[in-house]
């Protein structure tokens, strides 16, 4: 069973080799295929151990037999994988979680050094540990807020998703001018969402944080949680056509090659559960971003701050829980429209049923209270 499953998983790293980036994965070893000749790879680089500057993260659905390999407990976790050989992901890597018991020292034998560059490494290593999604866009925030920032090379967002994002931001964010500021300075909306979304809380934002009795601590920490809410949103309009495109595929599909009755049962199995899951996490993404909408109309047009104030409070709560559910969408939707996007080439019904599987498994993590 082990070496099944172990094979599956060389076979699923094989899988990644040419996929950059998503929501669930870091993949840092497409970027020195591809970027090491950049030379910004080098001058600013993700890691400063050039081992783990190699490494593919991963957020992880913990199974049954990993969770015990933590103090406390968790339903995902973040996997390290070292390649083998970075050109043939084939051979497999050596692997270990985040933060599992002993991480510290093990993670010194792991990379072959007595201290990883200064704990700096192992610093930023916790700091994604932490998150709920490596989407490229919160990974690049979330670092620019400690004073991090990698070379473009390593978080790739288009200059159209970046000018899209802020553009939708701003219309979001255009009606509070008139109640956080006086005069009616509808001008100053590019400016005040530019600082928002690059949170830079400076003295214009006072106003602000005045309205909504906020201390300078928990000021940062809404703020911070409300951008990813509006990456989240502005992310969600895309998501769920893509998912409905997806749900449609995946009933409908046929894997090629010889049929296994043992396989087939699994799948009869598995899809329409895998259906109703995704369906049920995109309906609590519509409840979360619901709250937020009513919470930020009692704002705007009610004008009475508490429902948003108390919104920030609850923000970093309120918004792992939504990028969670988010990374985990966004991932299936990406992952399987990048093994459909290789023209003439169907899954074997063995790749099929590894893929449902890990889509199942990746839900199973935020469906973790349902019996059965």
């Amino acid at each position: 069973m082990c070496a099944a499953r172990r094979s599956r998983d060389f076979r699923n790293l094989a899988n990644i080799s040419e996929t950059a980036s998503t929501s669930r994965i870091l993949n840092l070893n497409h970027v020195y295929v591809h970027c090491a000749r950049d030379p910004d790879y080098a001058l600013k680089p993700f890691f400063h151990n050039p081992k783990l500057n190699k490494a593919i993260l991963i957020k992880h659905s913990l199974r049954p037999d990993e969770v015990g390999l933590f103090g406390k407990p968790r339903r995902s976790a973040t996997k390290i994988i070292l390649p083998f050989e970075s050109q043939d992901l084939r051979l497999g890597g050596e692997s270990l979680f985040v933060n599992q018991t002993g991480f510290d020292k093990q993670m010194r034998a792991f990379v072959d050094v007595m201290e990883v560059s200064g704990q700096r490494d192992l610093e930023v290593l916790r700091l994604l540990d932490s998150l709920p999604s490596l989407d490229p866009f919160i990974l690049r925030e979330t670092l620019a807020r400690q004073g991090i920032s990698p070379a473009g090379c390593y978080l790739k967002i288009s200059n159209g998703d970046i000018a899209a994002m802020i553009a939708f931001a701003n219309a979001e964010i255009e009606r509070l001018i008139n109640i956080a500021f006086t005069g009616g300075q509808s001008h100053a909306a590019m400016r005040f969402t530019d600082k928002i979304l690059a949170d830079r809380l400076d003295h214009e934002l006072e106003p602000l944080k005045d309205t909504l009795r906020l201390s300078s601590s928990q000021f940062s920490d809404g703020i911070f949680s409300w951008r990813g809410f509006l990456y989240f949103k502005w992310r969600n309009l895309e998501l769920r056509d893509q998912l409905r495109a997806l749900i449609d595929n995946l009933m409908k599909y046929r894997a090629s090659g010889m049929v296994d009755k043992a396989l087939q049962a699994y799948l009869d199995e598995v899809r329409p559960r895998l259906l109703q899951r995704i369906l049920t996490a995109l309906d609590h993404v519509g409840q979360s971003l619901l709250h937020y909408d009513e919470a930020y109309l009692a704002l705007i047009e009610g004008q009475n701050p508490a429902p948003f104030r108390h919104f920030l409070l609850e923000g970093p709560k309120l918004f792992f829980e939504l990028g969670e559910r988010v990374g985990i969408l966004t991932h299936i939707a990406s992952f399987w429209a990048y093994r459909m996007g290789v023209p003439g080439q169907r899954m074997t019904q063995l790749e099929y049923a590894d893929t449902l599987h890990d889509f199942d498994q990746s839900l199973a993590c935020i469906f973790i209270d349902e019996v059965g």
